[in-house]
């Protein structure tokens, strides 16, 4: 079956069985539906959860609809197999795990993809990261730092990720490895591959561990990883140690700190052989930058903090360095947070780098605005 005929045979089966979320499905203002059973639904507009009125007839009607989705899309969600993750062909994400494991009925989540295109100028624009802060993130492309956006669930990590991919030198060759394919990556040379699930007999699985090792075969100059979520963590800190100069990733973590860690956490779950020791020189040569981005309370998306990663100290801690930061966070009296990343004193080790490229980026950009 070709994209197009599965598309049209999704479509129907939307249109058939989600008929009660149909009118938000087509809502270009809403990014996410999450369906908690069959009569509790919200819907996610500008970063913001509000319920609406919309059901399902009942807990069957919901779980036929789900039953649908999967067989759509060649997948399958019963009673042994109570979880469902896919990509539907438009690029969505749907995520649905079903009774008893839901204990209020069936719980569905459908993240939207957008084909909009955001440039660092709309990042600006929309307070989501200072002028500066996108410059020096655009000479980090140039220079070929290996790059780990951090930062939870819904947060913006994929948004971000695609635009410092389109900020690459032309002239190279992109892999990009994800588990469901969502970066909207705008560049002349891309390959993107993707993992597949094991069949119901449990084989054909290709992990993105798999995947990653066969990148390092297909001549990249640059390898994007889409999510580290498990133990090809050390393959991609392998591949940003052996020459493969602006290696990107992103990982779940609350803070550059927590990211660094969490790394070393998913490297260590493999079947790697390598001391802890070893493993930590390992991630402090091979990761350059940090950026964390969070989900604020009024609902905006911005990067909170750009850390340089600087080895480790004795201790065995990562010596974690921001280069910028959040300023203070003010809530004005419409429910917007007024703060601006700013630059925080320090000087970035690479700086030489930066003059001898001739890069418009005075060292006095990094100096730490006066308290107000």
């Amino acid at each position: 079956m070709s994209s197009n005929d599965q598309l049209k045979v999704v479509e129907a089966a939307i249109q058939n069985f989600l008929g009660p979320i149909v009118p938000y499905l087509k809502d270009g203002g809403v990014s996410e539906i999450l369906i908690n059973g069959p009569n509790d639904i919200f819907v996610e507009q500008k970063g913001k959860l509000a319920r609406v009125d919309a059901k399902f007839q009942d807990e069957d009607s919901l779980r036929a609809a789900v039953n649908s989705i999967a067989q759509s899309i060649g997948r399958r969600i019963d009673f042994e197999n109570p979880r469902l993750d896919a990509r539907l062909p438009d690029g969505s994400r749907i995520a649905a795990v079903i009774p008893p494991c839901a204990r209020n009925g069936t719980c569905v989540s459908i993240r939207k993809f957008t084909q909009s295109k955001i440039t660092f100028k709309d990042y600006v624009q929309m307070g989501s990261i200072s002028a500066e802060g996108a410059q020096f993130l655009d000479i980090c492309m140039f220079l070929g730092k290996n790059v780990i956006v951090s930062g939870g669930t819904g947060s913006g990590k994929t948004t971000l990720l695609s635009m410092l991919c389109g900020r690459i030198p032309k002239g190279q060759r992109i892999l990009v490895i994800e588990d469901s394919s969502e970066l909207n990556i705008k560049y002349d040379h891309v390959v993107n591959f993707e993992t597949r699930m094991a069949d119901q007999l449990g084989k054909g699985e290709v992990s993105m561990k798999d995947l990653l090792k066969s990148a390092l075969r297909l001549r990249p100059d640059r390898i994007i990883v889409g999510e580290v979520r498990a133990s090809e963590a050390i393959e991609l800190i392998n591949a940003m140690n052996t020459g493969h100069k602006g290696c990107l990733g992103t990982v779940h973590a609350n803070s550059p700190e927590d990211a660094i860690v969490r790394l070393e956490a998913l490297a260590q779950s493999g079947d790697a052989k390598i001391s802890e020791k070893a493993l930590k020189h390992q991630i402090g040569s091979a990761v350059d930058i940090i950026v964390q981005v969070s989900r604020y309370s009024d609902g905006s998306r911005r990067i909170g903090s750009i850390a340089e990663v600087r080895g480790h100290n004795p201790d065995g801690s990562y010596n974690v360095v921001p280069i910028f930061d959040m300023s203070r966070m003010i809530r004005l009296p419409d429910g917007k947070l007024q703060g601006q990343l700013q630059a925080t004193g320090e000087i970035p080790s690479f700086m030489d780098e930066i003059i001898d490229n001739q890069l418009p980026f005075p060292v006095t950009k990094f100096k730490k605005p006066a308290a107000a």
